[in-house]
């Protein structure tokens, strides 16, 4: 029997020979343009990333010493360009993979940075978006909230929204599903309004007397407090009227607060399709940079 072998039937040689006769193909960068340098308006810079320059400065800034790389090797993403890309995706709400061509990189150099980003994003929440602490600060919030409508000794208005996510999967995939048939996020367990309050940080710092005798105000789904005011079921009198004219005006602040910030960031509306461990720091995010947003125009007067 002849034990000879044919080096054409060598697998090994073969792959050497598509090696030699194909060879790698040198990697090619896509070209970025510099979104701050860019002849737009303030107005054109707004419609594509929904911040102000100043503002998106301000977070490139905050969260710059994270972000950076320290090398410039394989074509590294800058800071800005790393705050610009996630906060396209946030504003169109489009797929990983378009987002990633209209900004000049790969979509996994995109799903990386999002993720990246909008998480050192969301820890600006704790500096950025907070009840008034100091006696000056409660005392000026009441003034601002007692403008709107009259309302005395009020420091907040308190309501919950419904993100859209995609289906969870899994077994508890319908325990995210709300009463009008899409999935939101929420924790499971967290199934109504008073619940997610009443194991929130400002509910114990209410219950322990920190804000004094500030009010909140909220809807019918939260029970009376001695600082929580709710509307009046069956108001008879002219004065309960008043009361609940003077309330829902005030109140409605906070429902103004989520049109505008769903608007801002369309993705919360039109749906996030992530997982929903990467849900949480997307929708901190999107509340940190709309928050930036109301401190540039406290700072600048606008």
């Amino acid at each position: 029997m002849n034990m000879s072998r044919d080096l054409s039937d060598d697998e090994d040689f073969l792959e050497l020979v598509n090696i030699v006769m194909h060879p790698r193909q040198p990697k090619v960068y896509r070209e970025r343009t510099n979104e701050f340098n860019k002849m737009w308006s303030d107005e054109e810079f707004r419609n594509r990333f929904r911040l102000s320059k100043p503002v998106v400065e301000y977070v490139r800034d905050e969260i710059a010493d994270e972000i950076s790389s320290e090398s410039n090797r394989n074509h590294a993403l800058s800071a800005s360009e790393m705050v610009l890309l996630p906060l396209r995706f946030l504003a169109c709400g489009c797929f990983l993979q378009t987002t990633g061509d209209m900004m000049g990189v790969d979509k996994s150099t995109a799903t990386r940075t999002i993720n990246k980003v909008t998480r050192d994003i969301a820890r600006l929440a704790i500096n950025i978006i907070k009840m008034p602490s100091t006696a000056e600060e409660i005392d000026e919030t009441k003034h601002q909230f007692y403008n709107i409508s009259k309302f005395p000794r009020c420091v907040g208005a308190i309501d919950c929204t419904h993100i859209k996510i995609q289906s969870p999967g899994g077994n508890d995939a319908e325990n995210y599903r709300n009463r009008k048939g899409f999935f939101f996020y929420q924790h499971p367990s967290a199934s109504h309004d008073a619940n997610i309050f009443r194991n929130s940080n400002i509910h114990n710092k209410f219950e322990n007397g920190e804000f004094g005798n500030a009010l909140l105000l909220g809807d019918s789904g939260y029970g009376v407090k001695s600082y929580m005011m709710t509307p009046l079921a069956n108001p008879q009198t002219p004065a309960e009227h008043l009361y609940n004219e003077a309330q829902i005006r005030t109140r409605n602040v906070i429902e103004r607060c989520f049109g505008v910030w769903k608007r801002r960031f369309p993705i919360l509306s039109l749906g996030i399709r992530l997982s929903v461990e990467k849900v949480e720091a997307i929708v901190v995010a999107c509340a940190s940079s709309q928050y930036s947003v109301f401190n540039e125009r406290c700072r600048t007067g606008q």
